[in-house]
């Protein structure tokens, strides 16, 4: 197939695959912390435990299903039927994580237990068939561009719709015993179901307009340890990769996952999340023509440093405009420049780990796009653990939970709360920023001897 160029109704039907994966997504990583500490009441310490002992297993289980989908060979392909079997298993488990059914005590901390692990499997079951497809399209680096940056669009847009409509239909959703901001059990129990559904109907629209082109059936093999490391330890690029990614994931999940409480419990404010949802939201509409805008001019490589150094500097303002000034519109206004490079960078991290996977066929001659794009989740869920750890270890210094069942979130508190979201994110990426610079060598010459080898041994096989 070579140089294929994808049609636009293929890149928009894919793209509209990313809104359902991300209205789970979201919901789980902007939401569920809130959720459980604010509205169920569950102890800071249990989800200080709870998250890396799921990364311990997302450690295992992830590899293990990129392994399975690299040997999946079907009549639909390899990525998309593993795209309907884990979209239809994370919708039952994203509905039954964010329903309670009145448990509690020990019963109810085993149940969220079972349900947070199950979401993160389930989960991996749609996410990796879903963004290792990206490779299957074409190999000509521009129309890749292309399909990563309308897939990182529709993301977008999946993200965006959860953290902007969350805080209006919440209240509306609710009823019985609600919190101080309007928010039940219920409440989020419904609109994890509405979120279910769209997941489903979304991944459908994907799998029906979508056709895998430039696919390699490795020789079937069983999972094991041995073959995982030696496939992450043979591929330099995706190590730094990992390095880099969680880095910068990790600042921009405090935000999302600290945004709620910073709005419900220090501005006091819950509503006006949305307009700061709203407004992340067109930076990161805009963040995704960064790209093709400056890809006439400038390298990927240069892309990516300006878009990582954009996001810094719209975090510096916001730092100062929010915890320190409390200017909330001119935080509002700063939280632009920090998405505008946040939206660019997710797309750019899309386009690295298929260039990853090309550069691991032209040095090691094997492909292994599932297992290589396994380690996009996995680092996900790092940078997430990376938060929790961050945000609840925060919270439990503070005693947030003995302040919230009193109704009153002291000064302190606050000022923790502010430092989360807005301090330590841009720490974070400017380390990433550093890494990236300093070792990652997929671009110029390089990049040229893998394209050619790609185009050359696919060319072979035709």
């Amino acid at each position: 197939m070579g140089d294929y160029k994808t049609s636009w109704r293929e890149k928009i039907g894919y793209g509209v695959g990313a809104i359902g994966l991300d209205l789970s997504y979201g919901l789980f990583y902007s939401y569920l912390s809130y959720y459980l500490s604010s509205v169920l009441g569950l102890k800071e310490g249990f989800l200080l435990l709870l998250t890396p002992l799921a990364r311990i297993w997302d450690g295992i289980n992830d590899p293990m299903m990129g392994t399975i989908v690299d040997n999946t060979k079907t009549r639909m392909g390899k990525y998309r039927p593993w795209i309907v079997i884990g979209a239809l298993s994370n919708a039952v488990v994203l509905t039954l994580l964010f329903t309670s059914f009145g448990m509690s005590g020990t019963r109810l901390y085993i149940y969220i237990g079972i349900m947070y692990i199950l979401w993160g499997m389930t989960n991996t079951m749609a996410d990796i068939p879903y963004w290792s497809m990206v490779p299957s399209f074409t190999s000509d680096p521009k129309d890749r561009s292309m399909v990563a940056t309308v897939a990182r669009t529709f993301s977008g847009l999946g993200q965006g719709l959860i953290t902007i409509l969350t805080p209006i239909i919440l209240p509306m959703l609710s009823s019985g015993m609600t919190t101080d901001k309007g928010y039940s059990a219920s409440g989020f129990s419904k609109w994890a179901l509405i979120c279910a559904i769209a997941l489903v109907f979304f991944s459908s629209v994907c799998v029906l307009n979508t056709k895998e082109r430039n696919v390699v059936y490795n020789k079937s093999e069983k999972f094991s340890f041995k073959q995982m490391f030696k496939v992450v330890a043979g591929n330099d690029q995706l190590v730094v990769f990992i390095i880099f990614a969680m880095l910068s994931n990790a600042g921009w999940y405090l935000t999302s996952g600290t945004a709620v409480y910073y709005f419900a419990d220090v501005l006091e404010q819950p509503t006006a999340q949305s307009l700061f949802s709203t407004i992340g939201a067109v930076g990161s509409v805009l963040g995704l023509l960064v790209i093709p805008v400056l890809s006439k001019k400038m390298s990927k490589r240069a892309i990516y440093q300006f878009s990582l150094i954009l996001a810094i500097v719209g975090y510096i303002l916001m730092f100062i405009f929010g915890p320190v000034l409390k200017i909330t519109i001119a935080l509002d206004i700063s939280y632009i420049l920090a998405s505008v490079g946040i939206g660019s960078m997710f797309v750019a991290q899309t386009i690295f780990l298929a260039d990853i996977v090309d550069y691991g066929e032209y040095k090691n001659h094997r492909r292994n796009e599932s297992i290589t794009f396994s380690m996009k989740g996995f680092l996900q869920k790092l940078a997430y653990t990376i938060q929790t750890i961050i945000l609840f270890g925060g919270l439990k210094l503070m005693s947030y939970n003995e302040q919230i069942t009193t109704g009153f979130v002291n000064a302190h508190t606050k000022t923790a709360i502010g430092i989360i979201a807005f301090g330590i994110p841009p720490v974070l990426i400017t380390l990433s920023l550093i890494v990236f610079t300093a070792k990652f060598k997929i671009h110029g010459k390089l990049a040229d001897d893998v394209h050619d080898y790609i185009v050359k041994a696919r060319e072979k096989k035709e």
